[in-house]
């Protein structure tokens, strides 16, 4: 199913709720890269550029966490910029699907290529400093704190002073929503149902909300300056963010890598802006369920996504390997 989109007369519409003028706009580009929301870069008579995010209409088939996403997205940029993570910044957002006027996000653009584009020829030394880098970072914002466990939007549930039935409502959901439109999953949904929940005493060990982005893969980590000396110059695309334990992080964070517990350059960075960097059996069955969560939400949303051919042999390739392993290191630590 391709991703929806707007056209310009809308996205002029759109522009001006967010109080610019059509008159100023140079140039509109839909962006590529995403499966579910409309993306546009928009380029103004000054030089300077934003970008457009609309998401699909309510009807349109999707995963129930991805109700009123750019409420989270939005708090995540806000949340950032509080802590001096670099990360796009917020020109307007209109985030509720039951008002009279379609949805919307219009930000700022951040400069940088993804991490995916360069990674094969970042030298050993520079990845080093990279990661590091990457690990103060998403140390900072996770000493953001927020109102309460779940979902800013509260589209799974309400938010709540504990995460484990935090957690286990967004599990639910997955593999409620996976059921509902007859996702394939490499074991009975019960079966998953079971093994998560015989882990969900080590949850109970997170007594405070952090912010979490969840979709900290190397798509969404951007890199800016020249071979030999770039920087992160922004992450990107938090619409994935929800309120929980910052542990959270390393399920996407190790999705092209090696285990980000496990990697001593990240563990620097991290440790030194305050995060944990060392890891009880606890610890590690809760990694385990992270990554459970997001190889689930991986398989779930290939049907409303309309996945198919080699995207959907990909996501199912990929996936299943990990998630089995990640199913039974929570049997294991249990």
């Amino acid at each position: 199913m391709a991703v929806h989109t707007v056209g310009d007369g809308a996205v002029d519409a759109l522009l001006a709720r967010g109080g610019v003028d059509a008159r100023r706009v140079v140039a509109r580009t839909a962006l590529t890269g995403g499966t579910y929301n409309a993306l546009y870069g928009v380029e103004l008579d000054d030089g300077s550029r934003l970008v457009l995010k609309v998401p699909p209409p309510p009807a349109r088939p999707r995963l129930r966490y991805e109700a009123e996403l750019l409420c989270g997205e939005a708090l995540f940029y806000e949340s950032a910029a509080t802590v001096g993570v670099p990360a796009p910044r917020v020109v307007h957002n209109e985030w509720a699907e039951d008002a009279a006027e379609p949805p919307f996000l219009l930000m700022t653009h951040a400069t940088g290529v993804p991490w995916y584009e360069v990674a094969g020829s970042l030298a050993a030394d520079e990845k080093r400093r990279l990661r590091e880098e990457l690990g103060a970072l998403v140390g900072r914002l996770h000493t953001v704190r927020g109102p309460g466990f779940g979902y800013p939007a509260q589209s799974v549930a309400p938010l709540t002073d504990r995460w484990a039935p935090a957690f286990e409502a967004m599990t639910r959901t997955i593999l409620d929503d996976a059921e509902a439109f007859g996702s394939w999953l490499p074991r009975p949904a019960g079966e998953i149902r079971a093994v998560l929940a015989g882990g969900a005493a080590a949850l109970a060990e997170v007594t405070e909300p952090a912010l979490v982005h969840y979709d900290l893969w190397p798509g969404n980590v951007l890199l800016d300056g020249a071979p030999g000396s770039r920087t992160v110059g922004a992450l990107i695309d938090g619409e994935r963010m929800f309120w929980g334990d910052p542990l959270a992080d390393f399920a996407s964070l190790s999705l092209m890598d090696d285990p980000a517990e496990d990697d001593p350059a990240f563990l620097a960075g991290y440790g030194a802006a305050g995060g944990r960097t060392s890891f009880d059996t606890a610890a590690r069955v809760r990694l385990a369920l992270y990554r459970c969560y997001l190889y689930l939400i991986m398989l779930a949303e290939t049907v409303p996504r309309g996945s198919e051919g080699e995207r959907l042999t990909w996501v199912r390739d990929f996936t299943v390997p990990r998630l089995t392993a990640a199913l039974d290191a929570v049997a294991a630590g249990s």
